[in-house]
């Protein structure tokens, strides 16, 4: 989801909101994580347990120059990190996340972002880009902070804007939100 501000300063030209460098910088991906919190609704929600879900960034670059930031995930490499859900439970969730239904890894093996333009407001920025999720692509803005060269942020989306149908069990009595948080970690070689 784009706020109207966010998707105002993402229309205005390109903001460079990065220190000049003479060329793009490399993703740390041993220190670089890309998390997914999706929280659980439906009226026996209290029998279900929000999820979150976590994978090391693969590959990505940051040229300060030019504000961009280009970043990819594999999606199978995402992981059920659920505290308080039971092993059995953690296998279950895990398989149905990378299977047809939601992710379908085996025909969508990247999560990919490109960002597109940039814009300062204080310390925080709204960087705006192009998220690669289960083959579809849409826009969507980042909020974004840096601490001692750590860029932190995060961004909700809505898993039906990419074609993916949220899971429902007991004939929707407990399911996920179509609403999920994603949260990044970048370091910077």
């Amino acid at each position: 989801m784009i706020s109207l501000r966010a998707a105002t300063l993402c229309s205005l030209a390109s903001f460079t909101v990065f220190a000049a460098t003479p060329e793009p910088a490399v993703i740390d991906t041993s220190k670089s994580t890309l998390t997914v919190r999706v929280s659980k609704t439906g009226i026996l929600s209290a029998f279900g347990h929000d999820h979150v879900i976590a994978a090391r960034v693969a590959a990505g670059t940051v040229d300060r120059e030019a504000g961009r930031v280009d970043l990819t995930v594999k999606a199978a490499d995402l992981r059920v990190r659920d505290p308080g859900a039971s092993a059995d439970d953690i296998v279950h969730i895990q398989k149905t996340m990378l299977g047809p239904d939601v992710l379908d890894t085996e025909h969508h093996p990247e999560i990919a972002f490109q960002s597109t333009s940039a814009h300062a407001s204080e310390a925080v920025w709204a960087v705006c880009g192009e998220l690669t999720l289960h083959g579809r692509t849409r826009p969507v803005t980042l909020q974004v902070h840096e601490t001692n060269g750590r860029f932190t942020g995060t961004a909700r989306v809505r898993q039906s804007d990419f074609g993916m149908k949220p899971v429902k069990v007991a004939g929707g009595a407990v399911g996920v939100k179509d609403d999920v948080q994603i949260e990044f970690d970048i370091v910077l070689r």
